[in-house]
């Protein structure tokens, strides 16, 4: 019996493994179509391939759950110029599709619609043409929708108006035509509303002014008409409907005032200035063709038993009226060229659709339409435990959201890669104001799973603030992504490892005054991070090394990754350390104690002056001893060809000496070497 209880269990386990397998192939092989027809010419995504684990990291930009099914595809910027093929209708798990900034082209495939999981879908900045597929209704957990600067034409099918769940739809830029469908209107969730530099007409649907999240509604450059529905008011700055010469509204700063020839041929869902607060009640009220002037007369057949008036009376108010009507029409016109014009100093028309540059520059300009696009996943549920931690006060300015980030970093272009680890990857970027940033980023998986203890680490990091320390700019999680940013100050000469193992002549040669300067500020880095404050717990940096310091334009050391041990999970933390390790930076006690502790940080320090000195990472037992025995010909970088000062290299090598020394106890407080450093 017992043997044939375990032939079953072992028959049950069998089938799982083999129903994963089968699934994992099935999935493969819808990557695979889905490559083919991405890249038909292979030249971005070479390491798909059919006998790799799709799961293991080996296929770029592809991102799995824990039940290793594809959860995310991150493919932007990247250069793919084929089409969508319905083969990603097959990832039924897929929550993420980010396919922005390309140059792909062909139809949105209708298959797309089966992906009922799918929160994020971004398929902005390419070719696409043809319709929005109308099954795009089917799925209700998107959340973000951005199909802008394409050739989609035809109309918005109403079916839009069942995904309840969207925050962010962005149809702009395309050659879309028709009626805004009042479907829309239905989105209570949503947040944001593009629409602009297309081909509507008709009005406003009143609706979409009752959305209570609303914050951005932008219809300009399409043909319009009606009035603006009072509603939207409470958007200020939020709402934009210049050229649009039909339209109009009282109260609105970007569209002109509606006059008495408004009011007497308004149709559809706007509504007059004189009614106050539109409500639904009123609009039904209103007829499509209202003449409001003879409302009254009509309501009591007036035309068949009309009152005598005056001679003189009808000539004076036809007069005044004119005069009334005239000047308004004057004001209005001067009104609205004053505003085109200032339009067309600051908005790019699109004739039939962006280039690829054109779009790029776009979205680097505060005027253009799509800087304001935003995800929904800019900081999700951490939001809800900043403010249950009492830090949303502090915390709520060092904020970015996801748009700033891939803007910043062109869509984390290769050619914006300056570093990696085994858990980070490092862009140059340029944010919106023009200044340099480092943008490290780290995978969700790296980092604390407590999300407590994860927000009190990001609240220690962002208070850091010493003129020898990286400064923290801001941070941004991305849950829809996977990942956690961190926005630093741009390091403009980059890390000390530079300056390094340099061939003579080169431009990286450092002067002597600069090499004690450096070492000068790495010190005092870590003094701030060893000092208790008021506002600070003394810590430990863990990891200090030449590829930790970073060089400012004015040669100033600036100590980055300070704290960031505190956001990643421990094994992160201790894999880090081997090439640590391998480097000679990792104190010896360590393998026996199994801590960092603050001595364990200045016998990196030690290990960083001996390779400043000796212009190499390299450093052997036999040029150790020389720099003990003070033989400088043989220790100090001969690229100085003698050009330092001999007092302050002995100094340094026996600071250096003290601070490697093995046993901890016998190495110098950062504070005792600061004063010595100092000394004259």
């Amino acid at each position: 019996m017992g043997f044939l209880n375990s032939a079953i269990f072992m028959f049950f386990v069998a089938s799982f493994l083999f129903s994963q397998l089968v699934y994992g192939n099935s999935e493969v092989k819808a990557l695979m179509q889905l490559k083919a027809s991405l890249d038909p010419e292979n030249r971005v995504l070479k390491s798909w391939t059919i006998d790799s684990d799709h799961c293991s990291g080996a296929f770029d930009g592809v991102a799995c759950n824990e039940h290793r099914k594809v959860a995310n595809i991150s493919l932007q910027g990247r250069g793919l110029s084929g089409t969508v093929s319905p083969a990603v209708a097959e990832l039924k798990c897929l929550s993420g599709l980010f396919l922005h900034y390309n140059n792909l082209s062909g139809e949105i495939p209708r298959e797309i619609s089966s992906l009922t999981e799918l929160a994020d879908l971004y398929l902005d900045v390419n070719s696409f043409t043809g319709n929005i597929p109308e099954e795009i209704g089917n799925m209700s957990n998107l959340q973000v929708l951005q199909i802008c600067c394409n050739k989609l034409s035809g109309k918005i099918p109403p079916q839009i108006g069942s995904l309840k769940k969207l925050t962010v739809l962005a149809l702009q830029h395309n050659r879309l035509s028709g009626e805004i469908p009042k479907s829309i209107g239905s989105l209570e969730m949503l947040k944001r509303l593009y629409l602009s530099f297309n081909n509507f007409t008709g009005t406003i649907p009143f609706k979409i002014s009752t959305i209570p999240q609303l914050e951005v509604l932008d219809v300009k450059n399409n043909s319009l008409s009606g009035h603006v529905p009072a509603g939207l008011r409470r958007l200020n700055e939020g709402f934009q409907g210049e050229n649009n010469p039909g339209l109009c509204g009282n109260g609105f700063i970007t569209v002109r005032n509606c006059t008495v020839f408004d009011n007497e041929n308004i149709k559809g869902e706007g509504f007059p200035p004189f009614l106050s607060e539109p409500n639904a009640t009123a609009q039904r009220d209103i007829p499509e063709s209202a003449d409001f002037s003879n409302a009254k007369c009509n309501q009591f057949h007036c035309s068949k038993n009309p009152r005598r008036v005056p001679k003189i009376v009808v000539v004076s108010a036809v007069l005044i009226i004119s005069v009334i009507f005239l000047v308004s029409v004057i004001l209005s016109l001067f009104w609205y060229r004053r505003r085109k014009q200032k339009i067309g100093n600051s908005s790019a028309s699109c004739d039939d659709r962006l280039s690829m540059d054109q779009a790029r520059e776009l979205y680097s300009k505060s005027a253009s339409p799509l800087v304001c696009l935003e995800y929904s996943h800019g900081w999700d549920s951490l939001a809800d435990g900043i403010k249950g931690l009492g830090l949303s006060q502090y915390l709520s300015k060092f904020i970015f959201n996801i748009e700033e980030v891939e803007s910043a970093t062109q869509y984390f272009s290769e050619a914006n890669l300056v570093g990696r680890s085994s858990f980070s990857m490092v862009y140059k970027g340029v944010l919106k104001d023009g200044s340099s940033v480092a943008i490290t980023s780290i995978s969700m998986t790296s980092c604390k799973s407590d999300e407590a203890e994860f927000l009190r680490g990001l609240n220690l990091l962002s208070s850091l603030r010493h003129e020898n320390l990286v400064s923290l700019r801001g941070f941004c999680c991305s849950r829809g992504r996977g990942e956690f940013f961190l926005v630093y100050d741009f390091a403009s000469r980059g890390s000390l490892s530079r300056y390094l193992d340099v061939e003579d002549g080169s431009s990286h040669v450092l002067d002597w005054s600069k090499r004690v300067s450096i070492i000068n500020g790495i010190a005092k880095g870590i003094a701030y991070l060893h000092r208790q404050e008021v506002d600070k717990p003394a810590m430990v940096h863990k990891n200090i090394s030449v590829e930790k310091i970073l060089i400012d334009h004015q040669f100033n050391a600036l100590i980055s990754n300070t704290g960031i041990s505190g956001l990643l999970a421990d094994d992160i933390i201790f894999s880090s350390l081997k090439t640590s390790a391998a480097m000679g930076y990792l104190a010896p006690e360590y393998i026996t104690i199994g801590r960092f502790t603050e001595k364990s940080d200045i016998y990196a320090f030690g290990v960083v002056i001996f390779q400043i000195l000796s212009g190499t990472r390299k450093l052997s037992t036999s040029l150790l001893l020389e720099a003990e025995v003070c033989k400088f010909e043989d220790f100090i970088d001969k690229n100085l060809k003698g050009n330092f000062c001999v007092a302050e290299a002995t100094k340094l090598a026996n600071l250096a000496l003290s601070c490697t020394n093995e046993l901890p106890l016998n190495r110098p407080t950062i504070e005792e070497l600061i004063k010595e450093l100092t000394k004259t």
